[in-house]
């Protein structure tokens, strides 16, 4: 059994049990994405347009961590032009638990 939810404008294939790494979500202790784009359990598949009524996904959150540094560097040859940014995304890890499907 497995779903495909969508979470910060990204597209996550999950199964439960799953640990993955979404964008940055509000502290909770848990969350529920309900915006469920396909669910799958064998050969039974639904497809939703664009999200399924009724189905839910349900994770828990073990934690608030920064990515790795990304260097964005700018150079203009012979104009003495330098520029260096830096970047750290913030993610949140979370734990598939169950996928619910009301249909």
């Amino acid at each position: 059994m497995y779903a495909i939810i969508e979470t910060g404008a990204k597209q996550y294939r999950v199964s439960p049990g799953d640990v993955l790494d979404v964008e940055l979500l509000d502290n909770q202790k848990s969350v529920t994405f309900g915006n469920v784009l396909l669910f799958a359990d064998g050969d039974k598949v639904e497809i939703g347009t664009p999200y399924l009524k009724g189905a839910k996904v349900s994770a828990k959150v073990l934690g608030v961590n920064k990515d790795d540094k990304v260097i964005a560097f700018k150079y203009k040859h012979k104009v003495n032009y330098h520029r260096t940014k830096g970047h750290r995304q913030n993610y949140t890890r979370v734990q598939i638990e169950e996928i619910k499907h009301g249909a």
